[in-house]
């Protein structure tokens, strides 16, 4: 799950870009680099004008570092979210690095972000486009360095890839490369729904089994996912999240999962497909008697490429998840998509 990021306070100053509503620390004005275009960009709490290509990047988001990967941009830190994986960069971003060393990784201690050891990076840019950056939180990160948080348009945690891509593609000077990334990812989504046809109209969600059942509202990425493939999701479902990335449902509320599929986050494949089967409503559901789920199991890195959702993940996450998508809506009970490893 998402974790909550928490406030924390320190003061310390840098560099490369301003944010236009807040007082930056005193720093000495670098010229903007040849042929680099400075770029304001807007988000949640005001915005922020970045100067010069920024060379000291942490990221306080949880994905970001992929998509400066692909843009050649190794950040300097990043978060941790899950996997443990070296530097928060997945199997699917690790060619990136070439011979870079690792970014330093920021652990989550449920108490926001290390302010503090954020400042011993000298970052001269702070990226949290895919967080939950509070409002005293920015302005703490944006005295140690510009920062830019996320978008006022979408509920935390819920700027779309696309757009994520091509907003780190304006921060560091390479826009067109960044669109061209986008494109290729999207022309990718046709091709599958173009040989897939089932895909299209049929109803899917994205579940999970914390705390009982939590399901992913439309504006969450993984949603968007199932609809970037064609899939349809529940048309009342935000009325029942609410403007939240997700949220648990009752089990009066069950009817909401009987979809054509349904796609579960699960912990352990064998006990919880158990406990899912124990259930005296969820078994009743059609979706459930035809065994038309796919379990994305925790702790393997298909799972965390369903959760990064990236400009990298996504061709990692559809070479293993539209095989189990199709298996799962092709019309034949009889066909049961396999668990992932």
């Amino acid at each position: 799950m998402k974790r909550i990021i928490l406030a924390v306070a320190v003061l310390l100053g840098t560099v490369a870009c301003a944010p236009d509503n807040l007082a930056a620390a005193p720093a000495t004005s670098a010229p903007a680099a040849k042929g680099f275009t400075p770029v304001t960009i807007e988000h949640k709490y005001g915005s922020t004008t970045v100067k010069a290509p920024p060379q000291r990047v942490v990221t306080v988001g949880l994905v970001e570092q992929d998509a400066l990967l692909a843009l050649g941009v190794v950040p300097v830190g990043t978060t941790e979210w899950f996997g443990e994986h070296p530097g928060a960069v997945g199997p699917w971003a690790k060619d990136k690095l070439g011979g870079a060393a690792v970014p330093q990784v920021l652990k989550d201690t449920g108490t926001g972000p290390q302010a503090e050891k954020i400042a011993a990076l000298r970052p001269d840019l702070i990226i949290g486009l895919y967080s939950g950056l509070t409002k005293e939180q920015y302005a703490t990160l944006s005295q140690i360095a510009p920062t830019v948080a996320q978008p006022k348009q979408y509920i935390d945690y819920g700027i779309p890839w696309q757009e994520l891509t091509r907003t780190i593609g304006s921060i560091v000077g390479k826009p067109a490369e960044a669109d061209t990334m986008v494109k290729g990812v999207e022309a990718r989504f046709e091709q599958i729904k173009k040989d897939n046809p089932p895909f299209a109209g049929a109803g899917a969600l994205m579940v999970s089994m914390y705390e009982g059942y939590f399901v992913f509202g439309s504006q969450d990425p993984r949603s968007r996912l199932l609809a970037s493939l064609g899939f349809q999701l529940p048309p009342d479902l935000d009325k029942v999240i609410g403007d939240k990335f997700g949220a648990n449902i009752s089990r009066e509320r069950l009817d909401l999962l009987d979809r054509d599929v349904l796609i579960w986050s699960v912990t352990n494949a064998d006990k919880d497909v158990a406990t899912l089967r124990g259930d005296g409503v969820y078994k009743n559901l059609k979706v459930a008697k035809e065994a038309r789920e796919v379990f994305v199991v925790d702790g393997t890195d298909f799972a965390d490429s369903a959760s990064f959702i990236t400009v990298l993940s996504l061709p990692y996450l559809l070479d293993r998840l539209v095989p189990m998508l199709s298996a799962a809506v092709d019309g034949k009970p009889e066909t049961k998509p396999e668990p992932s490893s």
